[in-house]
């Protein structure tokens, strides 16, 4: 399985999914903010980042920026809820900034399971169809 490093500001959100994404195997790291997401990336090198947008201290499009300028092969799901409504669309800034894929709160955590698989090119990822339009998927999350 995968290491995966979780960076959100709501610490349930952080806690759901990684509960989660352990329940699939994987090892989860979590940070609260851009800053400690980066010095915990630098520290395990997971697979897979899971970054949210709106964060205090360093914010999620300046953590995909920063990312991608040191570690240009990071792989980087970008999510948020703010993106609905906005005159700019969020998730397409983060994914023009270097996000593989997206993902729109509230989501089912079933969902966020079939993307990180997508992401990764693993059994069990979404299909082109659930992926269609940058894999920009929501739902509920459920415990």
């Amino acid at each position: 399985m995968a290491s995966i490093l979780i960076i959100d500001d709501d610490s349930q959100v952080c806690e759901l999914l990684q509960h989660a994404l352990e329940e699939e195997g994987h090892v989860v790291h979590s940070a609260l903010n851009g800053v400690e997401g980066i010095i915990q990336y630098r520290q395990y090198r997971p697979e897979l980042v899971v970054v949210d947008i709106l964060m205090p201290e360093k914010e999620g499009l300046e953590t995909i920026l920063d990312l991608r300028r040191e570690f240009p092969n990071v792989l980087m799901i970008a999510m948020s809820g703010a993106s609905e409504g906005t005159k700019i669309n969020l998730l397409e800034l983060a994914q023009q900034l270097g996000a593989q894929h997206r993902l729109t709160k509230p989501f089912q955590l079933e969902t966020v399971v079939k993307l990180v698989n997508t992401a990764l090119g693993k059994p069990g990822s979404m299909s082109s169809q659930e992926e269609s339009n940058g894999a920009d998927v929501s739902g509920q999350i459920k415990p």
